[in-house]
């Protein structure tokens, strides 16, 4: 199978190819964008019932998952995640494991299992909810940011990044989620919550982030007027 990003970091959308009959990508629901003809879509819930309604409840993913299987080499599907920004692809070897936010997840190939982690209260505040998806390999995972992504590696350093900039970070990293520089910057510095990583792995990070947008937007919203 070949994979493709394209247009990226903007509108980015990702083409997969191939390469003989019986190859097979899984996505999250409403992700595809076209696809040949002869390719055979089937969606069905991923595991359990009580995995599905995990994923759905406490992951913020839908219940069902779309699986797509070429019937010959050289067909294709176009996937593109909810939101404007970038994508990526990481080969997740045996036993691996990366910890994504709500939302990121777009696709998946091989073996990849899906499933939630509780976060603790420090999650409840730090923007990612109570819960994060945890993927665990083997296989190709694809995940989605708004804006574009980088990855920070990390060598047993701390590292701080505001939590709404945050998609997800590698297994082995420990986190806390603090208020910047104390309750005064917390409410005028403009920064709120930040998340202090340390150890040995990787933060994936976003460029934007929603609720700035959403700030950004309100002025503009149209507003009842009830003279």
């Amino acid at each position: 199978m070949r994979t493709e990003i394209i247009d990226s970091p903007d509108f980015s959308f990702l083409r997969l190819t191939f390469d003989e009959a019986g190859e097979s990508v899984v996505s999250e629901s409403g992700a595809m964008v076209s696809r040949d003809t002869a390719v055979e879509m089937k969606t069905n819930m991923r595991g359990s019932v009580g995995g599905a309604l995990k994923r759905k409840v406490l992951g913020g993913e839908s219940m069902f998952q779309n699986t797509f299987t070429s019937t010959a080499a050289g067909q294709h599907v176009v996937l593109a995640p909810a939101v404007e920004g970038d994508m990526r692809e990481v080969h997740l070897s045996e036993g691996e494991t990366w910890f994504l936010q709500r939302g990121s997840y777009v696709a998946h190939t091989g073996g990849v299992v899906i499933d939630t982690k509780w976060a603790g209260f420090k999650g409840f505040f730090g923007g990612a909810g109570l819960f994060l998806l945890k993927l665990s390999g083997p296989g190709t995972l694809f995940y989605c940011g708004y804006g574009a992504l980088r990855e920070i590696e990390l060598n047993g350093e701390e590292y701080v990044v505001d939590n709404e900039h945050v998609v997800g970070f590698t297994e082995h990293l420990q986190y806390k989620v603090e208020k910047f520089a104390g309750y005064k910057g917390l409410f005028f510095s403009g920064e709120g919550l930040v998340t202090r990583f340390q150890g040995t792995g990787k933060v994936i990070l976003q460029t934007r982030n929603p609720s700035s947008l959403a700030a950004f937007m309100q002025p503009y919203r149209p507003t009842k007027n009830d003279d």
